[in-house]
């Protein structure tokens, strides 16, 4: 005989595995520090092509008059101003990643987590029923 609550768990289950548990069974094959690194790891690299494509547009505008005002002294200058920029930005960058990918992984986790148990619960169901 059919039990309604078996339906509602087996159907919720089912839901969840076409549409979050795809993405969230990915993520949570992962420690949390690995996660959140791998993906920092890739966001500093990609904010640093972003930052020398930037960098060399700006440069290229610019060359005429830098060419003019050429001196050790302004090389130098931009040189520390270009790369206190860069550092200033992946540091700030690498922090607000770090901290969404740690989040989401902990979102990911107890999504996981609570299926795992919904999981658990149908199966006793058909402990129960089989008894």
């Amino acid at each position: 005989m059919l039990d309604q609550r078996k339906i509602e768990l087996m159907t919720r289950l089912a839901f969840y595995e076409q549409t979050d548990g795809k993405k969230d069974f990915k993520v949570s094959e992962f420690y949390r520090k690995d996660y959140t690194s791998l993906h920092t790891i890739c966001s500093v690299l990609w904010v640093t092509v972003g930052y020398l494509c930037v960098i060399g547009i700006i440069i290229l505008i610019v060359l005429e008059d830098l060419l003019e005002n050429l001196s050790n002294g302004v090389i130098m200058m931009l040189g520390g101003m270009v790369l206190l920029g860069y550092i200033s930005l992946v540091i700030v960058y690498a922090i607000i990643t770090n901290h969404i990918y740690d989040e989401k992984h902990r979102d990911a986790r107890q999504r996981v987590k609570k299926y795992n148990h919904n999981l658990t619960r149908l199966l006793r169901m058909y402990e129960k029923e089989n008894r």
